[in-house]
């Protein structure tokens, strides 16, 4: 393809069954939302689409759970999601929800069409099916072990831990998610969507047509599925919360959500077009349009092979030019994970780093996952924001307009005649634009973010070697082309940056009073002119763009995922079952009585063990405890404790032990005594019962 026309960007449907992490922002919507906004500055007609993914079993799971309805579930978290996209500068043209009737119809109407054409095989299937539940186990209603990884808590769709997409017949043990019983089969009937049908379009469409030019990742991803082979997939589903299936027969089930979710670009750019009196047909069906799709690498599969067979067979539809989609992002060494709370959610970032998105964003967009997954850590995030934000960019631009402030009123000056120093770094400049532009054109976000950082080192070391502070004592001319030359600087990045840093953007063409008047500044234009901020053209007063984050801050961030992963340790902890039931008689027999720790010490080369003496009130006996881990030797002297006297002796490394101290272990799993209530004086001696 020639310059297109127009370009339809389209970004993941999140899945509305909880708010968005960093994970969500790395991998598709910071990388798509500065494409986007690159295109719209480089003078493109862009549709940059996206919405709520509002139908599938893990909502109607979440619903039962919370015990509200599944279109409570989704209003909630639909307009947690649409603020957090607002809140990060995310600028899609159009942000709709697939429970929109503009969606419905648009899906049905497309099943349909490919129904009337015959490209759907109706097939009678046995399926899982949970007596007790009374009804057909849809994917995520069964967990079962990978046949492909092992991996015992795949679901019936998808392996998290692997990424395999697999039916949930293949499970090995399936269960039932809603009763934890073992499944049984019973027919039913299901359209499926032949896919070994468009095998040869798929292989001569991605494997011939996109070899050099789509990422590795995921071409490698999807040439492994079309050399498996593949076979007729399911597009409905025997469940009441989706889209119902619009033909004769098909009361009672639903659209597959990963049928009718990628249908939800068409419908939203249809929303989308009809409020601005626009026609949507162009942005999907006129070969001069560029459509790509941005996602995460758990849904290339979805976007690669079977949204393109579905464009493939309805048959007036474009299809992808790209599909970058990036890996996966990590949070201090450990997988992101909703179900785990272990992430860092937009609202609550917002509440600790206020008004500092552009600080994500860029940390982001620096570690992208764009080949391999990625680790997020709280202290690269304050390394990106204190060595590069504050310390290049932010001081580049922070002198550049004290000094202007202090020796010109605010005004840019009047140049002189320009060194050749003056001349290559103004040329550098222009260079720039195209610079970015190379990097973004080919979806390297994390490079493009370090030309533009290089842009403000150039300023820096322009400054560093120029030195105005001192020349102005002694050649005023020459301070002013000096100042004039950096305030050209600051222009440029005034503009390249807003891809990256959309709100520091706003903040720079602010100071710099720029598109207001008599500077117009434009992507394009920073090659193209000569001048980008004029003489005599007034500035304004120095403001801080970014401010250095303190240790104390990152530690709080960090203490903050220890007490989560605690929590979640807590609440996942398994109790284990009551043992088998005994008499009255059987408790009389154990003579459980108060004591105290008069004495302990370490038990030579022993990990565990402390060799306490105890006075049970009745003597003063020897108890060997495997407690060493949890307590030192000091820490346990004078310490009340439950004692049973009459466990028969045991030799524990040449020393006999003639009890056991009572135990637990707290949420951590910390050893915990099993003591009396410290605030009532009890009697050493004295018997439990």
């Amino acid at each position: 393809m020639n310059q297109p026309k127009r370009y339809t960007i389209t970004a993941a449907l999140p899945y509305t069954n909880g708010p968005i992490h960093i994970g969500h922002l790395a991998g598709v919507y910071v990388p798509a939302d500065i494409y986007a906004r690159y295109k719209r500055l480089t003078g493109n007609d862009v549709a940059f689409i996206c919405g709520s993914d509002e139908h599938g079993v893990p909502i109607t799971i979440k619903a039962k759970k919370e015990g509200v309805t599944p279109q409570d579930i989704v209003d909630k978290y639909h307009a947690i999601i649409k603020k957090s996209f607002e809140d990060f500068g995310i600028t899609f043209d159009n942000y709709s929800r697939t429970s929109a009737k503009i969606h419905h119809d648009t899906a049905s109407e497309f099943f349909k069409t490919l129904n009337d054409k015959g490209e759907f095989n109706e097939e009678i299937t046995e399926q899982l099916y949970d007596e007790e539940a009374n009804q057909f186990l849809a994917d995520r209603f069964v967990i079962g072990t990978c046949p492909k990884c092992g991996n015992e808590e795949s679901y019936g769709d998808q392996c998290e831990n692997c990424g395999t997409s697999h039916n949930a017949t293949d499970l090995i043990n399936p269960k039932s998610a809603i009763t934890g019983n073992v499944p049984t089969l019973k027919q039913t009937k299901h359209w499926f969507l032949p896919l070994d049908k468009h095998e040869n379009f798929l292989k001569e469409w991605i494997l011939e047509g996109h070899k050099k030019d789509w990422k590795p990742n995921v071409y490698g991803q999807v040439k492994s599925w079309i050399d498996d082979g593949l076979r007729p997939r399911a597009v409905t589903r025997d469940l009441d919360w989706g889209i119902p299936v619009p033909v004769e027969g098909g009361e009672g089930k639903v659209l597959y959500v990963w049928f009718d979710a990628p249908i939800g670009y068409i419908s939203a750019t249809k929303e989308w077009a009809e409020r601005e009196n626009k026609d949507w047909r162009p942005y999907w069906k006129d070969e001069n349009t560029k459509l790509l799709h941005f996602i995460g690498k758990d849904n290339i599969v979805f976007h690669c092979i079977i949204f393109p067979a579905m464009l493939k067979a309805e048959g007036s539809y474009i299809l992808p030019d790209n599909v970058p989609a990036n890996e996966f992002l990590n949070l201090e060494g450990n997988k992101l994970s909703t179900s785990k709370n272990w992430a860092v959610w937009l609202p609550e970032y917002l509440i600790d780093f206020p008004n500092q998105q552009d600080v994500l964003r860029y940390a982001l967009t620096a570690n992208a996952p764009e080949s391999k997954d990625n680790d997020f850590t709280w202290k690269d995030f304050q390394a990106r924001n204190n060595n590069e934000l504050v310390a290049i960019f932010g001081n580049f631009i922070n002198r550049v307009v004290v000094l202007t402030n202090k020796y010109y009123n605010g005004v840019v000056p009047n140049p002189g005649e320009l060194t050749h120093v003056d001349q290559e770094t103004l040329d550098t400049v222009k260079a720039y634009p195209n610079v970015i532009s190379s990097s973004i054109e080919r979806y390297r976000f994390r490079e493009a973010s370090q030309e533009l950082m290089n842009l403000a080192r150039l300023g820096n070391k322009y400054l560093a070697e120029e030195e105005p502070w001192k020349v102005i004592k002694v050649d005023e001319e020459r301070t002013q082309t000096i100042m004039y030359v950096a305030l050209q600087i600051a222009s440029a990045l005034a503009t390249l940056c807003e891809p990256f840093l959309p709100f520091t953007s706003v903040k720079l063409k602010t100071i710099l009073n720029i598109n207001s008047g008599d500077v117009e500044m434009s992507w394009n234009g920073i090659s193209s002119k000569t001048i980008l901020i004029p003489a005599h053209h007034s500035i304004g007063k120095a403001e801080l763009l970014f401010s250095k984050i303190e240790d104390a801050t990152i530690q709080n961030q960090l203490d903050k995922l220890v007490a989560r992963k605690k929590a979640n340790e807590a609440a996942n902890k398994t109790v284990e079952p009551q043992k088998e039931e005994i008499t009255f008689d059987d408790f009389t027999k154990l003579d459980i009585r108060v004591g105290t720790i008069i004495e302990a010490e370490k038990m030579p080369k022993a990990k565990k063990l402390l060799v306490l003496k105890v006075d049970t009130g009745i003597d003063v006996r020897t108890i060997v405890s495997g407690i060493a881990e949890s307590f030192t030797a000091e820490e346990v002297i004078g310490k009340k404790v439950t004692v049973l006297l009459n466990l028969a002796p045991r030799v524990l490394r040449g020393v006999e032990s003639q009890g056991m101290i009572l135990m637990t272990e707290s949420s951590d799993g910390k050893l915990v005594f099993v003591n009396p209530d410290e605030k009532e004086e009890v009697t050493n001696g004295l018997s439990i019962s």
